[in-house]
């Protein structure tokens, strides 16, 4: 990418490279500093903006060693359709996604949204590492991945499950907000009429940039698997798309390297025990169409907020974020709505800045109902394992 750069990009790119030196990046090539400029129009202060935010939220969310330390829900392992099958033409890691036969509302109900998140990034992270071992094998950058998104089995009744289509869209948002520009070519094949709906709702949460890197095809296999062969060698696709790979079985799918998804036996769906307030919680009450502010002073860089509450009636939004010394407002956990009444919502974040953070309850989307909340929010200093609780300023 970087040869094809015109002179002013190329001098936009030496200043942006200058204003990042002290990040420290998970990949210092010219092929990947370059992506952050890309994917905000050769901007200097939008793509270090992007970058930075970037790099505090792997931090707070621990990705950087995820691979090795986390260890994913084993539906996700089973279940989730995808995996890798081989590199394309350009050495890079080729994923084929089995979308539609998929069972994404057993999955959904199998394991927490947080869960599921954080496997889409421990995926991405793998990606990453596969980038890294095809660098050095073929001694030269590769920072791309190509996808085959097989749409056949899509299901309706999948489609319209709406924690799928509200995850699946955060998922979006997260992967286009830290791993920019890292789509060689996308191709979607087998896709029914239906693909229609469920393309139009992503669309918009996709740069245009990426929307010029996606292909997409009907059921005639003559021409999907022409498409994919101008871009992967045979070797390195499975029959059914077209290539001469097979597994030692004669699979013509290699279910060995790929998870091809599948029903979820229930036998790994979530218990859903209505939960019931702790002796150490405190409860507020929410006013329909209001919202609370909890203010957290953190006084020492990576101390990690930690926060646990429920609702006995109803959902309820909830978000945090942190205000710069200078007044800049930086969202950590997006605001969205959360079925904390009908499981206890826990999770933590690490607050690498010595700022105020915020954490809000949003009932102002509730125009008849009020909800009542029991929480608990401390911040466990990162020089001590004894907690301290902050009491709060409240905000309407």
């Amino acid at each position: 990418m970087i040869s094809r750069l015109n002179e002013l990009q190329k001098e936009t790119f030496a200043q942006f490279k200058e204003n990042i030196k002290d990040c420290n990046l998970i990949d210092s090539s010219d092929e990947y500093i370059v992506k952050w400029l890309v994917a905000r129009n050769f901007d200097v202060d939008q793509a270090e903006k992007m970058l930075r935010r970037s790099l505090e939220w792997r931090r707070t969310n621990r990705i950087d060693g995820i691979e090795e330390q986390w260890e994913p829900p084993v539906v996700l392992v089973k279940y989730y359709p995808m995996g890798i099958i081989g590199n394309d033409k350009h050495s890079c890691p080729v994923w084929v996604v089995s979308f539609g036969n998929a069972d994404w509302r057993g999955i959904l109900q199998s394991v927490s949204k947080k869960d599921y998140l954080r496997y889409i990034c421990y995926m991405a992270e793998k990606s990453f590492s596969e980038m890294r071992k095809n660098a050095l094998q073929t001694q030269k950058p590769v920072t791309y991945q190509t996808f085959i998104i097989d749409m056949d089995g899509l299901s309706m009744r999948q489609m319209s499950y709406k924690p799928f289509r509200e995850v699946g869209i955060e998922g979006i948002k997260l992967s286009e907000a830290n791993y920019p520009e890292s789509l060689r070519r996308v191709f979607i094949i087998n896709a029914p009429k239906a693909f229609t709906f469920v393309f139009s709702m992503v669309k918009p949460f996709l740069h245009q940039v990426t929307l010029d890197k996606i292909s997409v095809f009907g059921f005639d296999k003559n021409e999907w698997s022409a498409a994919l062969l101008k871009e992967i060698d045979a070797d390195q696709l499975p029959v059914y798309y077209g290539g001469t790979m097979t597994d030692p079985n004669g699979d013509p799918k290699c279910s060995s390297k790929i998870c091809l998804g599948g029903e979820v036996p229930q036998s790994y769906y979530l218990e859903v025990v209505k939960p019931t307030p702790k002796k150490y919680m405190t409860s507020l009450t929410l006013s329909s169409g209001s919202k609370k502010k909890l203010e957290y002073k953190i006084i020492q860089a990576n101390s990690v907020l930690k926060w646990e509450f429920m609702t006995e009636e109803g959902d309820i939004g909830f978000g945090i974020h942190y205000v710069e010394r200078n007044g800049e407002r930086v969202d950590l956990v997006n605001n969205e709505r959360i079925e904390s009444n009908l499981i206890m919502e826990e999770g933590e974040v690490v607050c690498t800045r010595p700022v105020l953070y915020v954490v809000e309850f949003d009932n102002s989307y509730s125009y008849l109902r009020s909800k009542k909340i029991w929480y608990r929010i401390i911040v466990d200093l990162p020089s001590s394992n004894t907690p301290y609780e902050e009491f709060a300023r409240k905000q309407e």
